[in-house]
């Protein structure tokens, strides 16, 4: 098999790598549904969608390990494309007329009626953020080593981090709230998802390393 070929030699890497892959895309879904959310967490505002989506960058590094850096950026632009059409079926339902039977029903479009610019702020974000990381991990395995498996996820998340948090917060808020709320907001991303990578760290153990 070639090397830059999308699926493994090794077929016991498929099951695992299902997995990764779904809880990716579900982690990814979830989280951009949250983000329309802006709560208020230990006095720093945030956006919801931050108690999820830290993992997706840790998830993301193991469909790098099972299945290589063309299956994980593929899998990130795949999302992109998911979530973007989940916005716009929430949208396309939430102008549906109601069936007055049942009542007006507006607390769904009050709920999950997307927010155009919070939405297009993340998944930018996400793609942005995601192939640097994607292209950290690979330069990381390269040029520094293959060992200590923990070190590229840090490595990978520790410049992928800070670059989502401060687009989406720029993107999705600026010029409507103050900046100090905005930073405010990158701050509380930072924190968060510095948090769930150390969590999440012994993961990358879970799975075995692509070998073709």
């Amino acid at each position: 098999m070639k090397p830059n070929a999308i699926l493994p030699e090794n077929r016991s890497v498929y099951i695992p790598a299902l997995i990764v892959i779904t809880a990716y895309v579900a982690a990814q879904m979830l989280s951009d549904i949250s983000s329309l959310r802006i709560i208020l967490f230990f006095g720093l505002s945030m956006d919801a969608g931050t108690f999820i989506y830290p993992i997706t960058f840790t998830l993301r590094d193991l469909v790098h390990k099972l299945m290589g850096i063309k299956a994980a950026r593929i899998l990130i632009l795949a999302c992109a494309v998911i979530n973007l059409f989940m916005a716009f079926f929430f949208w396309f339902v939430s102008i549906l007329p109601a069936d007055p039977s049942v009542g007006a029903q507006t607390e769904f479009a009050k709920v999950l009626s997307p927010v155009w610019r919070i939405i297009l702020a993340s998944i930018f974000a996400e793609v942005i953020s995601e192939l640097i990381d994607t292209e950290v991990y690979r330069l990381w395995m390269k040029k520094v080593t293959t060992k200590k498996q923990w070190s590229r996820v840090l490595a990978s998340n520790g410049v992928s981090i800070p670059i989502d948090s401060i687009l989406f917060a720029f993107i999705a808020f600026a010029g409507q709230m103050p900046l100090a709320v905005v930073w405010s907001i990158v701050l509380s991303n930072v924190i968060v998802k510095f948090a769930t990578t150390f969590v999440s760290l012994p993961l990358i153990y879970a799975v075995p390393e692509r070998v073709d």
